[in-house]
C-alpha cells in the first residue's frame, strides 16, 4: 500500500470540502437523482493520507453521518460527491459505541459464515433489505502518520464496514441483494441436542 503526495484532493473535491459553512453537514447523494446515481456508482480512489483538507473533510463527514434528522451508522466519501477511500463507522463492538475515521480501508479477508441482517441507507430513501454479510472480516487502512494498520472485526460491525467498502467500490446494497438471488446459502442450526440416557434407552427432552 504505497501512497504519495500525487494523490491529493483535485479542484471539484476542494470545492466541495470547502464549499459553505466548514463546521456544517454535507450534501448527501442520492440515487434518486441521476448525476448523483452516476457519482455514486463509480470507483473512488486512494487519498494521501496527510491532505491539508482531510481533517476538514472529516469533521463535516461526521457532522453529515450524525444529522440528527437523518443519522446513520456509517458514511463513505463518494456519499458526499467524493470519489476518494474515505469511510466513518460507528463501532458498535467497543465502548461507548464510537464512531470512527479510516483513511484508505481495504477488506483482505471474508469469512464463509454468514449472517442475515437488515440494511438502509442514506443515499436511498425509503426501502430497507434484508442482505447476506460475512459475519467475520480483516481490514487493512492507514492512520494519519500514514502507518498500514490491520484488523479484524465481526457481527454489525463488520457488516458496517463491507457496505460502506462496497460504496467505494462503486456497489449499493440493491446490488448485492440481486446478486445473492442466485446464490444458495445453507443455514446451520446452532442449537445443540440434549438428551438423556436410562438404562441403555435414548430419551430426547
Amino acid at each position: 500500500m504505497k501512497h504519495t503526495k500525487n494523490e491529493g484532493f483535485n479542484k471539484h473535491e476542494k470545492e466541495i470540502i470547502l464549499f459553505g459553512d466548514q463546521h456544517s453537514k454535507l450534501h448527501v447523494y442520492q440515487t434518486t437523482d441521476e448525476s448523483e446515481f452516476k457519482v455514486l456508482k463509480n470507483l473512488s480512489l486512494d487519498i494521501y493520507y496527510a491532505d491539508p483538507l482531510l481533517p476538514i473533510l472529516k469533521a463535516r463527514m461526521l457532522l453529515t453521518v450524525q444529522d440528527p434528522t437523518h443519522p446513520g451508522v456509517g458514511i463513505a466519501a463518494p456519499q458526499i460527491g467524493i470519489n476518494r477511500n474515505i469511510i466513518w463507522v460507528q463501532r458498535f463492538d467497543k465502548n461507548d459505541e464510537p464512531f470512527e475515521f479510516y483513511i484508505n480501508p481495504k477488506i483482505t479477508w471474508k469469512s464463509q459464515l454468514i449472517r442475515l441482517g437488515t440494511e438502509g441507507c442514506l443515499s436511498i430513501p425509503d426501502r430497507k433489505e434484508s442482505i447476506h454479510r460475512s459475519y467475520a472480516i480483516r481490514i487493512q487502512y492507514q492512520d494519519k502518520e500514514g502507518q498500514v494498520i490491520e484488523e479484524n472485526i465481526e457481527g454489525f460491525t463488520a457488516v458496517i464496514f463491507q457496505h460502506e467498502i462496497d460504496h467505494l467500490n462503486g456497489i449499493l446494497y440493491p446490488d448485492r441483494l440481486e446478486e445473492q438471488s442466485s446464490v444458495g446459502y445453507v443455514e446451520l442450526n446452532e442449537k445443540i441436542p440434549f438428551s438423556l440416557q436410562i438404562q441403555g434407552k435414548t430419551i430426547l427432552p
